[in-house]
């Protein structure tokens, strides 16, 4: 029997140490924890499969939430009954007592538990969409106040030709070009290649 961990961030600039801190407390070893910095939108990630190939019968499977599990409500509760039931792996979630199948096999305790990985896995989902509609209301209120997403505009000075000309007669470098343009040398070169095209 292992003590396999699994833990999920959403993306690669959230911090991953409170679930790890978790495990780690119950003994889980590093190299049985498998991490997935992606959504829980579907269980299509590179770490979870890996451990799903890597799981054995008797395995207790942990994870501190059923959210670091994942966010869709009826693939949450198809791969527990693969994990459970096809795997007889068992899934002891942190946070909810209630959601450990080593206790509780009767048919009572897993009635109870059904109905917990249900609403669990319904409030998941739900949150995932709240979450995808409050980004959309955020960015849409900040378009109207005039908030321009994406990388500013690069505004060319008024010599841009007289520069590139002094360039090209080899008078001044690439980098010295573009350093009197205020842009990179890579973007000097694009804005050079865009205004030749376009004469």
């Amino acid at each position: 029997m292992a003590e396999i961990g699994y833990v999920r961030v959403s993306s690669a600039e959230q911090n991953e140490d409170r679930q790890l801190i978790a495990l780690k407390r119950l003994g889980v070893r590093d190299e049985c924890i498998y991490m997935d910095k992606q959504s829980g939108s579907d269980f299509v990630r590179p770490q979870y499969q890996k451990m799903l190939s890597e799981l054995s019968e008797g395995d207790v499977l942990y994870v501190t939430s059923i959210d670091r599990l994942g966010r869709n409500y009826e693939e949450i509760q198809n791969q527990w009954r693969i994990i459970t039931k096809k795997m007889n792996v068992d899934i002891c979630v942190l946070d909810m007592p209630l959601l450990d199948t080593r206790v509780g096999k009767d048919l009572i305790g897993t009635f109870i538990a059904d109905i917990v990985l249900q609403i669990l896995s319904f409030c998941a989902e739900s949150e995932r969409k709240n979450t995808h509609e409050r980004q959309k209301q955020g960015i849409a209120a900040a378009k109207d106040r005039g908030v321009v997403f994406g990388r500013p505009k690069v505004v060319l000075p008024d010599t841009f030709m007289d520069i590139v000309a002094k360039w090209r007669k080899g008078i001044i470098s690439a980098d010295e070009a573009a350093r009197m343009c205020n842009v990179s040398r890579s973007t000097f070169y694009r804005r050079v290649k865009s205004v030749e095209k376009s004469q």
